[in-house]
């Protein structure tokens, strides 16, 4: 089945639509859309497919789809929004802005470990009841009470569900809003871009289905193989995060900022676009550059203790790894979401990048890298 392939594409950036149009033909694509932004001017804009698994309803330039870690990249924007407000700074303790934290000894967890994944609270310590992720203020209590896995500051640990409620907590406190609330309010709203934690039903007819990979691939396995600790467990089932919840309004509605951030691709270039310019576009200003400095600045790289990779950390974004495999520029940071999405933003060349798609890929995800390579291809990077 041929796939319509609807939008715009500079000239300049055809080898990105080819890639594009590549995903569709050769690496399963059902649905997606890309938006790059270069030097604050929309440059790629592209959509096709489908927002189905039956493949009867169209993709928009609208369709919101789940995300899953990329929102790890928007909170990331919301807490160095409070940084460069000085309302938080990053080496104070977390129980600073939030006391019921230091229970169990984390009073020496600072701002930049939480950020950092370097704070050792990857998974709460207690068994969480599977209908808690659901309960924002419920998760918090939980984190708060929970012991650590290792000394703060001492090791890198994907902390995949807890980074959405250890930064969104601190935010809580501070603001007095959710991480869906701030969010809206102080980026999605002034930059009208899509990104959203906490969908009401009004959006249910632009959300894409998620389409599950089969069961012999499901990417949590992949995730914690060669990493069968306890705790490495704990950090990606406790509380589950199961592909079948992805489309029920229950998980729609929630705010789990680690976990169900939903996005159209304009949303997501359009947040990591004011990133590439130094915290502003079109007069809306998010930050100051320096503070865009300080977000993007490498904290740790080396041995992921959950994940069992390799992997390098900025504060709250994902960094560039060394080698073929990432051909992105050194200065590329962002966050890529399970199944295959992916945002950054790169400032040297300003650049911002924002592909979503429904149909979830394999652990080692070839649509985003391939986008990614034709890109910094088309500008002999």
């Amino acid at each position: 089945m041929s796939i319509e392939i609807e939008g715009k594409c500079d000239e300049k950036f055809s080898k990105v639509r080819d890639a594009f149009i590549e995903n569709f033909e050769t690496r399963g694509d059902v649905g997606a859309a890309l938006c790059i932004y270069h030097e604050g001017n929309i440059v790629v804009d592209l959509w096709g497919g489908y927002r189905n698994a039956d493949r009867t309803i169209s993709w928009t330039p609208d369709t919101l789809v789940q995300t899953y870690s990329n929102g790890k990249g928007w909170l990331a924007t919301c807490m160095h929004i409070l940084l460069d407000r000085e309302l938080i700074e990053l080496d104070k303790p977390v129980a600073y802005y939030w006391p019921e934290f230091a229970k169990h000894e984390k009073h020496n967890v600072l701002i930049r470990h939480i950020l950092s994944h370097t704070a050792g609270v990857p998974a709460p310590t207690m068994r969480v009841p599977d209908e808690a992720i659901y309960d924002w203020q419920r998760m918090l209590n939980y984190v708060a009470d929970s012991e650590l896995y290792w000394k703060p500051g001492t090791q890198l640990g994907y902390h995949a569900a807890t980074f959405g409620w250890l930064n969104g907590g601190v935010l809580d406190r501070v603001t007095g809003m959710t991480p869906g609330e701030f969010l809206r309010k102080e980026i999605a709203q002034p930059l009208d871009a899509d990104l959203y934690w906490g969908l009401s039903s009004e959006y249910d007819d632009r959300i894409a289905d998620f389409v599950a990979p089969p069961p012999t691939d499901q990417l949590s396995k992949n995730q914690i193989a060669g990493n069968v600790s306890m705790m490495a467990k704990k950090a990606f089932n406790n509380p589950p995060r199961r592909f079948r919840a992805a489309n029920t309004r229950e998980w729609r509605a929630a705010v789990i900022p680690a976990s169900n951030g939903h996005a159209s691709a304009r949303g997501l270039a359009r947040m990591y676009a004011a990133m590439s310019l130094g915290g502003s576009i079109d007069g809306i200003r998010l930050m100051s550059s320096e503070t865009v400095d300080i977000a993007r600045s490498e904290q740790i790289q080396g041995p992921d203790v959950i994940s069992g990779g390799e992997a390098r950390r900025a504060l709250g974004y994902a960094l560039t790894m060394p080698g073929p495999d990432d051909p992105r520029a050194d200065g590329a940071f962002g966050h890529g979401g399970l199944g295959g999405s992916l945002g950054y933003a790169d400032v040297e060349n300003k650049i911002s990048f924002g592909y979503v798609m429904n149909q979830a890929g394999q652990n080692i995800d070839h649509r985003n890298r391939e986008l990614s390579r034709a890109l910094y291809d088309s500008l002999a990077i």
